[in-house]
């Protein structure tokens, strides 16, 4: 299992960005523990509503604050209240900005150093999205707007698909935006007719146009996508058709080398003038398993692939090399992106038909 140092990526293990980190039912009043970048947390919501990330351990005596079930604080319904938590050990209750609010025993003394680290979180188009940053500042580029298809009348709103841990470090999976020769055989494509990368600062997007073994039902009607990453993590893509859909895949390290991927598809049923029918989603549910499997075609690949730290790159394969600079700028200081962004921005065509030649 390859490291974040194997593939010189950057000073920083994991990288700053928005990550996913649960579909957003799985946020409740009953505190659950997840572990990202390497760390244990607690991911819980507030009477209120809001979901609230804190880490693990009470910094009482070291005790888990979303691993039990037989304290008379979970029995009791005390485990959340208002917005805080409180430890089943000693019961010492912590507020949504991490500091100690109440200890029962000690008659209103709370020492100052009581208190846990909280992460940044925000619910967007059912998913609970975290801002995770190495030097823990402020955010310096959006969570994505998904479109604004999530509260557009006439689109069916996903279901989070879970494809698993992989034992693969996510710059295996970014490549992907590089790779124009995997999609033929991978995924039935053919006739590639336009295949190109832009890099915009934090964004890149991948241009293609081919045409398809079932995809598109004439021969020489292409499959044309538009698809992008905001950040190192979240993949969106645009595709047109009879039935408008756009696809997220999103991937979150847990340790260094291990990654959980998380797929969903919104579908266009109809202009928004009526009613989505249980036909309509069952018609989206299908559309969003064959997404699914097309992308299960990769997880497959990237799940028992030998670490990629030095690609054999040919001139046609792609332009792997700037794609992996852009991607290493969430890897160093902040300080250091508007240098990358000079390296990389731009528009690479690998292959372009309409002037008849390829381009490295």
């Amino acid at each position: 299992m390859a490291k974040t140092e194997d593939y010189g990526l950057g000073e920083y293990v994991f990288p700053r960005g928005w990550f996913m980190i649960a579909p957003a039912a799985e946020a409740t009043t009953v505190p659950k523990e997840v572990r990202f970048f390497g760390e244990d947390m607690v991911l819980y919501r507030g009477e209120s509503g809001t979901p609230h990330l804190v880490e693990a351990y009470c910094p009482h005596m070291g005790a888990h604050l979303a691993r039990n079930t037989t304290s008379y604080v979970v029995h009791d319904g005390e485990h959340v209240q208002g917005e805080s938590i409180r430890c089943p050990f000693h019961g010492w209750r912590f507020g949504p900005d991490g500091q100690c609010d109440d200890i029962p025993y000690a008659e209103g003394f709370i020492p100052k150093a009581a208190c846990i680290r909280t992460y940044p979180v925000v619910e967007r188009a059912g998913i609970i999205w975290m801002w995770h940053d190495p030097e823990q500042k402020e955010p310096d580029f959006p969570l994505p707007g998904f479109g604004g298809h999530w509260d557009e009348p006439g689109w069916v709103h996903w279901k989070i698909d879970h494809m698993g841990d992989l034992n693969s470090h996510p710059i295996e999976i970014v490549d992907n935006m590089a790779d124009v020769a995997h999609f033929i055989p991978i995924h039935g494509s053919s006739n590639i007719s336009y295949f190109a990368n832009e890099f915009i600062d934090h964004i890149v997007h991948q241009y293609f146009s081919a045409g398809h073994r079932t995809l598109v039902s004439e021969e020489d009607q292409d499959l044309t996508l538009d698809t992008w990453y905001e950040g190192p993590s979240i993949l969106q893509s645009e595709m047109a058709g009879d039935y408008p859909s756009f696809i997220m895949i999103a991937h979150t390290p847990i340790e260094d080398g291990l990654t959980r991927v998380w797929h969903g598809l919104m579908v266009k049923v109809n202009d928004g003038s009526k009613p989505i029918t249980e036909e309509d989603r069952a018609a989206a549910l299908q559309y969003q398993e064959a997404s699914r499997l097309a992308l299960a075609q990769d997880v497959e690949i990237w799940q028992y692939k030998r670490a990629c730290t030095r690609p054999m790159v040919l001139k046609f394969d792609g332009p792997f090399a700037r794609l992996r600079k852009w991607y290493g700028q969430f890897y160093n200081q902040r300080s250091e992106a508007g240098e990358v962004h000079k390296k990389v921005n731009g528009l690479v065509a690998t292959v372009d038909k309409r002037k008849k030649d390829q381009v490295a």
